[in-house]
């Protein structure tokens, strides 16, 4: 009764936990009430922005002056030039003032949780968000100009859109991919095989590009917390299309969408039914040949586990690994530690266990909020009040494409890796034993992105303390998918890099960046090059299946799992 109770409540919060978020704001408000001093600096930096505000609005030529409040680089509402003159500038530094000030008054106090004092900044951030001057038409000079060259017509066709998605919301529908970016022919396009098959995923070997191909191949362990395919986007974006034209032999783990009825698959469920059964494929495929291995996000975390685990157990057939925007410790995980402890992930549980998963649009809110500024309300403003269509892109087609995560692996998850931070404590147990992660021998390549929200920089960049093999670290410009996926040719990219090599002491990321400097253009080619010295020579392609090993060609790329919603 108690668990169908907190179900209920968590699919009204959107899986969120109202008990974690309102013992933050007591936390901070006890430690507020006993902190005198505290209280008076809050009260004088009050002072200070009402000054500053003032001093703005009565020079009279605020339009050319400098404004005292400016918006964080990733909040794009107020980028319209109406919002320099008055009065909308005194509305929009009217807002910014009191950002600013919680800001300020949610820094860490004296025993004050460093969590709880995120979470009240976070909180009282969406309050503000949804107040802001740039949410309502007769505030925003963007949407009154546009009322009026249209005559209203932008009202009329925004509500039509709200309409639209208050349906879709509440009937969880599910729309085919626009025009120009249908699965199999648009995008996830580079010509394949599907050559194994289990109730986890499908794998997926690329037809060769090139007469001669490098002896070992390459398998990819995507996260199966979105498709496969967002490492084959459109053909000039694919970074599988990439590797098979500089002459590798790739291979993709597709992993199906779950449903209710495989509730009950774990993590270890999709290490060694997953990963390890795509790589005993791929050894049967290519035989006598190593492999390198890349796990992107989750996939990099499950690739880390796998990799450890044949270390410990003498398994050699790793030429490389590459980990791309992949944790091993989640102790400084970002923003996403605002929705774990133990209150939020008992409250995820219950959710899980009444509907047998998580899906994926309760998980893609969350992404949302933690930059609400620019993924709601920036969103909700062009679309129902400037009544603009959102345009197609292959990366947003791939994000709308959902998927859900069976309720025992993502508890396991949460708990074992998130929350008691398992692996890099030394007490994450493959089959009754405790693994390591300096045991891993094989020279690794590991990506970082640069505005990564989901995966920070710096955490990713512990993966060099707790190794100590050969390590290529790359920080490219981007967040957590537009970082990954650069191809060449892309503009204004660059990347850092720096190499350790084995047994080399550590170094830690502050001042990383100062000290590395910029490189322009995509890292893409830099790996290609790390991958192709780390391998053995180029032979002729390998064949497609191996039927004789019980392995015979499926049907064509990109599968059928790739279509399940």
């Amino acid at each position: 009764m108690d668990r169908s109770v907190r179900a209920a409540v968590a699919r009204l919060t959107g899986g969120v936990s109202p008990h974690a978020f309102l013992g933050a704001w007591g936390d901070w408000m006890l430690h507020l009430s006993r902190a005198p001093g505290r209280q008076l600096d809050l009260a004088e930096r009050a002072r200070d922005n009402a000054m500053k505000l003032a001093a703005y609005t009565l020079t009279g030529d605020g339009e050319r002056a400098p404004p005292p409040f400016t918006p964080k680089s990733f909040d794009h509402r107020f980028g319209h030039p109406g919002w320099q003159k008055a009065p909308y500038r005194i509305w929009q530094q009217s807002f910014l003032a009191v950002q600013d000030w919680w800001d300020y008054a949610t820094e860490p106090l004296r025993g004050l949780e460093q969590q709880d004092a995120d979470r009240t900044r976070f909180m009282a951030r969406q309050a503000l968000d949804l107040v802001s001057p740039s949410n309502f038409p007769w505030s925003n000079p963007e949407i009154l100009e546009e009322t009026a060259r249209q005559g209203g017509r932008n009202l009329i066709e925004g509500a039509a859109h709200f309409a639209e998605d208050f349906i879709k919301t509440v009937t969880q529908r599910h729309d085919p991919a626009p025009k120009g970016y249908e699965i199999g022919k648009d995008l996830a396009c580079t010509p394949g095989t599907v050559v194994y098959r289990n109730d986890i995923f499908e794998l997926i070997q690329y037809t060769p590009q090139t007469d001669k191909v490098q002896a070992e191949p390459i398998l990819i362990v995507p996260a199966w917390i979105m498709k496969y395919y967002i490492l084959d986007l459109s053909p000039h974006t694919s970074m599988v299309k990439y590797l098979v034209d500089q002459g590798f032999t790739v291979f993709m783990i597709s992993w199906v969408n779950p449903t209710a009825e495989q509730a009950g698959l774990s993590l270890e469920d999709y290490r060694k039914r997953g990963v390890m059964a795509a790589m005993d494929a791929v050894s049967a495929i290519v035989p006598d040949e190593r492999i390198h291995a890349v796990g992107y996000c989750l996939g990099g975390t499950m690739l880390a586990i796998a990799a450890a685990t044949m270390a410990r157990d003498h398994d050699d057939r790793l030429a490389s690994i590459t980990l791309m925007a992949a944790q091993v410790d989640f102790v400084e995980a970002g923003e996403l530690l605002l929705f774990l402890d133990e209150s939020q992930v008992a409250f995820l549980e219950d959710m899980m266990w009444d509907q047998g998963y998580l899906d994926r649009p309760q998980m893609a809110r969350t992404f949302a909020a933690i930059r609400a500024e620019d993924l709601i309300y920036s969103r909700a403003v062009r679309r129902y009040m400037l009544g603009q269509q959102d345009l197609p892109t292959d990366i947003g087609v791939w994000n709308g494409d959902t998927t859900r995560m069976p309720a025992r692996m993502h508890s396991q998850y949460l708990r074992g890796l998130f929350l008691e931070n398992r692996l890099t404590a030394g007490r994450f147990a493959v089959e009754g034993r405790v693994i390591a992660l300096k045991d891993i021998s094989a020279p690794m390549f590991v990506v970082a992105t640069e505005t990564d929200h989901i995966a920070p920089w710096k955490s990713v960049y512990k993966t060099q303390l707790f190794t100590d093999n050969d390590l290529t670290f790359v920080l490219t410009k981007g967040g957590h998918n537009g970082g990954i996926v650069s191809e060449p040719g892309h503009p204004r990219r660059h990347y850092r890099l720096s190499h350790r090599p084995a047994g080399a002491h550590y170094s830690g990321p502050d001042g990383w960046p100062e000290r590395h400097p910029a490189r322009p253009g995509s890292w893409w080619p830099e790996w290609a090059a790390w991958l192709a010295a780390r391998s053995s020579g180029t032979t002729p392609p390998p064949r497609i299946g191996a039927p004789e090993q019980g392995l015979p060609p499926l049907g064509p790329a990109p599968g059928s799992y790739v279509h399940l919603v």
